[in-house]
């Protein structure tokens, strides 16, 4: 559990646009800070030596420093200014739900970050700064604002960068790399097995499962609306070894759950089913349960494919109409189906050491998750011969690594529905039979 939690408070702030500026905030008063209190020593000795310090008067410091702080304030504004116009555009034409890519980049973050500290650190610099007629001692602080003009060349250099960073990331092939890249590290951290290294599927069997389990068993409620966005089954499978419980999970990772709806049954093994302590398990079971405002990818392998999906379908919208992007999300899907189809799927049913059954799990199957990539795009394709070819030639790239039975009928039944689509879409006879040769290749490869 601690570790969901930790994964949940580490998308919240990496999807936040204020937690990278407000440490490199606190870095730049530290700094300034502790630059002053170094001037007032005058560790450094006498400034003459060091060639590269600012050697000037209180006035010129002054004046530096304002430069500084005002211009960048007004950069600042100007970044802040393109970045909401990237964030719009990013919606309109690549999904609202990818605004979350934007949200945690870090480059935007640093830019921000960078601009904001040199301004705070050169506001701290110039309160510090005091001449003979001013009342008090005379006081420059060199080495203070040497590093102030340093800090405005650095930031120039971001600015320099920014502009490049933001034209960059705005761009198609950015934006689909960086979700495939997602969709990726979600694969390898929740399938981690190959097939052939887990356990073998025939120990995993719901025959133990009591005849009147629905029946008898008692539903938990959620206490708030959501999607599920974790669920923690060791903290189940502890609740139900520590009261002698069934758990039957009923919704899984991306699921909509409303207020007071059933999240689980639980069914007490023992001969004292009236004794349980319903309320006490009840508030531990809402903590395994993570529920948020919007979908992430803490546990749920589908987020990133619909994202795919999404821009897919934006792509082939009769307001676009730009097949070539479609084809590099398809692309992209059959890269993460090839590689799901040589995971081993995680079995529903999960045992105690004393082999108990004790929790059942809605799985992720490699024909749902199929479905999730291919039906959308498939549906909305029929009249494209180049998108159609294209998600034949993937499903013939992915059946050549489907090393089961099962995975091969879920990819036989999309090439299946792809050409009955397309001979009822398509108009040209030569399209169509395009379209058949790229069906015949898929039934090889699956044979």
């Amino acid at each position: 559990m601690k570790n969901i939690k930790l994964g949940k408070l580490w998308d919240s702030i990496n999807s936040s646009y204020w937690f990278v500026p407000a440490l490199m905030m606190a870095g730049s008063v530290a700094i300034a800070f502790g630059l002053l209190k170094i001037d007032r020593l005058g560790y450094y000795g006498p400034i003459e030596k060091w060639g590269w310090i600012y050697t000037g008067g209180s006035d010129g410091a002054r004046a530096v420093l304002s430069a500084i702080a005002g211009s960048m304030i007004s950069v600042t504004a100007t970044a802040f200014s393109i970045t909401i116009v990237a964030l719009q555009l990013a919606s309109s034409n690549f999904g609202p739900r990818l605004l979350r890519k934007f949200m945690q980049d870090v480059g935007n973050k640093v830019v921000l970050g960078t601009f904001i500290s040199t301004f705070i650190y050169s506001l701290l610099v110039l309160r510090a700064v005091h001449g003979s007629g001013d009342g008090r001692d005379k006081f420059v602080p060199y080495l203070s604002v040497t590093i102030g003009i340093v800090f405005a060349v650095i930031s120039t250099a971001v600015l320099i960068y920014f502009i490049h960073h933001s034209s960059t990331i705005i761009q198609v092939s950015y934006i689909i790399s960086q979700v495939s890249k997602e969709l990726d590290n979600a694969i390898e951290r929740l399938f981690p097995k190959k097939i052939g290294y887990g356990e073998p599927e025939e120990k995993h069997s719901p025959a133990e499962i009591p005849t009147d389990f629905d029946r008898e068993a008692f539903p938990i409620r959620s206490s708030k609306k959501g999607y599920v966005q974790a669920i923690d089954t060791d903290k189940l499978m502890d609740i139900a070894c520590k009261h002698n419980l069934m758990v039957k999970i009923l919704t899984r990772p991306g699921k909509f759950v409303i207020k007071g709806g059933s999240t689980v049954k639980i069914l007490s093994m023992g001969n004292d089913r009236e004794n349980t302590p319903l309320k006490d398990i009840q508030k531990q079971i809402h903590k395994a349960f993570i529920l948020g405002r919007q979908r992430t990818e803490q546990q749920d392998i589908e987020f990133p494919i619909n994202q795919l999906v999404e821009i897919a379908l934006r792509a082939l919208s009769p307001s676009l109409n730009d097949p070539f992007t479609a084809i590099r999300c398809i692309d992209h899907l059959s890269d993460a189906l090839s590689h799901l189809a040589q995971k081993d799927f995680p079995s529903a049913y999960r045992y105690d050491a004393f082999k108990n059954l004790r929790v059942i799990a809605i799985p992720k199957t490699f024909a749902e998750l199929t479905d999730t990539a291919f039906n959308q795009i498939r549906q909305n394709s029929s009249s494209n011969a180049a998108v159609t070819i294209r998600l034949l030639e993937s499903i013939a790239v992915i059946a050549e690594y489907a090393e089961n039975s099962q995975t091969k009928i879920a990819l036989r039944r999309h090439a299946d529905l792809i050409l009955q689509g397309s001979q009822e879409g398509l108009s040209f006879d030569q399209d169509k039979k395009d379209i058949v040769q790229s069906y015949q290749e898929i039934l090889q490869a699956l044979s």
